[in-house]
């Protein structure tokens, strides 16, 4: 089994991608988006740790779970306590990842274990997957995504652009770069010859 991390700016696209390998056989596909939702609903240590932190804090809904759009506003607004959530939430997410990986290579069921991360590079999951990959899409094309699917403003693009690595970063870790500037089919041809490679090594 290739235990592999996909990562790429906001807008490149990453989304259609993973539902294309979602579909393929023998492979699964790990968000740690989603991997962090789960982790932090009541009644996970995650949950508690950063309920005894912010008990305080205007960030949870009535039912006690977290109320997102808060959430968001509150680690966006506040550097310092942005950095002590992710200092709770990263290491579960990363401790949850290694123990899918292991379990998924001891069942010996999969060809392929994909995890998708926005900070793949900066939480050194190159450390544990066998490579990285990154989807390309040039600044242009991915502003225009991001204000078509997503409704931003030109000022909003502009501070999520600055908060990410640079270009030269994402490919100095990556081993495959996906050009996604072009048509989906574009960019599946070079899923499969990417999957390809790693079949024959």
């Amino acid at each position: 089994m290739r235990f592999i991390g996909i990562t790429g700016g906001v807008g490149a696209g990453k989304s259609a991608i993973l539902s294309y390998l979602k579909q393929k056989e023998g492979v699964r596909v790990m968000l740690a988006d989603e991997i962090a939702h789960e982790l932090m609903e009541p009644g996970t240590d995650c949950y508690k740790e950063i309920r005894s932190v912010f008990l305080n804090e205007d960030i949870y809904a009535a039912d006690g779970r977290f109320d997102r759009q808060k959430l968001a506003r509150f680690i966006f607004s506040d550097t310092q306590k942005r950095e002590l959530l992710n200092a709770i939430v990263h290491p579960a997410v990363k401790e949850y990842v290694i123990c899918q990986a292991e379990k998924e290579k001891q069942a010996g069921r999969l060809e392929f274990l994909f995890l998708e991360a926005a900070l793949l590079i900066e939480e050194h999951y190159d450390a544990i997957c066998d490579e990285l990959w990154y989807i390309y899409t040039n600044e242009e094309n991915r502003r225009k995504r991001l204000i078509a699917s997503r409704g931003y403003s030109d000022a909003k693009i502009d501070g999520i652009f600055a908060s990410q690595l640079s270009e030269d970063e994402y490919r100095r870790y990556c081993r495959e770069v996906i050009d996604n500037n072009g048509t989906p089919e574009q960019a599946y041809e070079q899923i499969e010859k990417a999957l390809r490679r790693n079949t024959d090594e």
